[in-house]
């Protein structure tokens, strides 16, 4: 069976590292912005998807 909140919580940890080590430059602006923003948009999805019993 496939874990997906394990799957979501791995590449999520991730993608949030990984702009952490980016440099805040100019260069880095619109990669940073992307993936800042698909990281908010899966965050809203995943929790108004999330039963509230569940934790």
């Amino acid at each position: 069976m496939v874990h997906y909140e394990k799957l979501y919580a791995i590449l999520c940890a991730a993608a949030s590292e990984a702009l952490d080590a980016l440099p805040d430059t100019a260069e880095n602006a619109e990669g940073r912005l992307l993936l800042q923003t698909a990281l908010y948009q899966a965050e809203e999805l995943y929790i108004a998807q999330t039963d509230p019993g569940e934790t």
